[in-house]
């Protein structure tokens, strides 16, 4: 049976408009993701090309020829910006564009023009860069996890082969001087590789948007608004999966000093201002494998893998020095501190709640005892709990925290 080229070029025209729609009416839905409009774009351009390659002979060749492959190309170019765009980086739109460019102003020299395999090197060589160039800056931002961005490399890879394969096979075997241009197998075959790559673009893009858009809610659902670490939660799931662990954790609770006092004479940008130092400064210090959270207002907590009583209490006093240190030199008067309350876990235990109330009688003596230090909990908690029973107005405060 005999493909007719035309009916695939127009059924290609007739998906390639479709998927281009789709990714429009996503953008409507998503208007921070500007990646899924430019391929919106790219896919429109690509079906009004597929169209006028489908209408060699009923149109003029400049038109069929030459500006149908430019804005084929151009689209190629704009599926690449969309890319990048989608990575976060710039569009480069005069390169996208520049591709169909320089086709067709190297198709005014008549020489080019009038020679099929060197039009088809030039198009398959640009096609092939955009689609490399697509595979290699997904690949680029694999630091974020995302499920489909290495089906989307492979994808935009395979494409980029197809069209670099035919260059030595153009080279190698030349065209027929009497053959009809849509007549060549070579046709055919980008046909119905350009419907397959239309249709799996279409997947793998849209699950690539929406793996970001539901891994932005998850972070958005485990870290504290203000400050960028772990809200509360977060950190009991954290901390929880380390108790699991067969080696001795350190778990550090912050409180900041008179923090208070600095909102009523600073105010409360001020104050927001210390919390967000106070984390920054700490995790710069945390070693690898910490968790650390805030647990509301003013009280933050760490817990830190494989620390000794020592090594715990000499982690705590360096975090609260480096953190006392803070100096603001438009607030002068400006003065900061943290005492902290240290417990140590019994390996593999996980027992979590008691390693809490511990640490947080630890803080409570820290704080009575003058603030501005840091106070060790007993190794092994009584039947109260280390210490006593917890006060019950901290505790009721502390663990009523957001």
């Amino acid at each position: 049976m005999r493909l007719d080229i035309s009916t695939l070029l127009l059924v290609n025209f007739v998906l390639t408009f479709l998927v281009g729609v789709l990714f429009l009416l996503s953008w409507v839905q998503a208007r921070t993701t500007r990646a899924l409009a430019i391929w919106g774009v790219a896919h429109l351009l690509g079906a009004l090309a597929s169209g006028g390659l489908a209408l060699r002979g009923t149109i003029p060749d400049r038109i069929s020829i030459v500006l149908a492959n430019a804005v084929l190309i151009a689209a190629y170019g704009l599926i690449w910006s969309g890319v990048r765009a989608f990575e976060g980086r710039g569009l480069r739109l005069p390169v996208a564009l520049g591709g169909g460019a320089v086709y067709a102003a190297a198709c005014t020299v008549p020489a080019f023009y009038a020679s099929i395999d060197a039009r088809v090197v030039l198009a398959s060589s640009i096609a092939a860069a955009f689609c490399a160039g697509g595979a290699f800056e997904i690949w680029r931002g694999r630091g974020e996890r995302l499920v489909s961005r290495y089906p989307a490399v492979v994808l935009l890879s395979a494409y980029a082969v197809c069209y670099a394969v035919r260059i030595p096979a153009v080279i190698a075997a030349p065209s027929p001087h009497d053959l009809e241009p849509l007549q060549s197998p070579w046709v055919a075959i980008l046909c119905f590789a350009a419907m397959l790559f239309t249709i799996a673009i279409a997947f793998t893009f849209m699950a690539l948007t929406k793996e970001r858009a539901e891994r932005a809610q998850r972070l958005a659902a485990s870290s504290d608004p203000l400050t960028g670490i772990a809200n509360r939660r977060a950190f009991v799931v954290g901390a929880e999966a380390m108790l699991a662990r067969p080696v001795p954790s350190a778990l550090l609770l912050f409180d900041l000093d008179h923090f208070k006092g600095i909102n009523d004479s600073f105010g409360h940008a001020v104050g927001d201002g210390v919390l967000i130092g106070f984390c920054v400064i700490v995790r710069a210090l945390l070693p690898d494998g910490a968790v650390f959270g805030r647990l509301g207002g003013e009280e933050f907590a760490c817990l830190i893998p494989d620390r000794t009583p020592e090594a715990a209490r000499a982690e705590a006093a360096r975090l609260g020095r480096a953190f006392a240190a803070l100096r603001l030199p438009t607030l002068p008067r400006l003065r900061v501190s943290v005492s902290i309350g240290v417990a140590l876990s019994t390996p593999g235990a996980g027992d979590f709640d008691g390693l809490m109330r511990r640490a947080d009688l630890a803080l409570y003596r820290a704080k009575h005892n003058g603030r501005s230090r840091t106070e060790l909990a007993a190794a092994e908690p009584s039947p109260h709990g280390a210490g006593g029973p917890l006060p019950a107005c901290r505790a009721t405060a502390r663990h009523s925290a957001g």
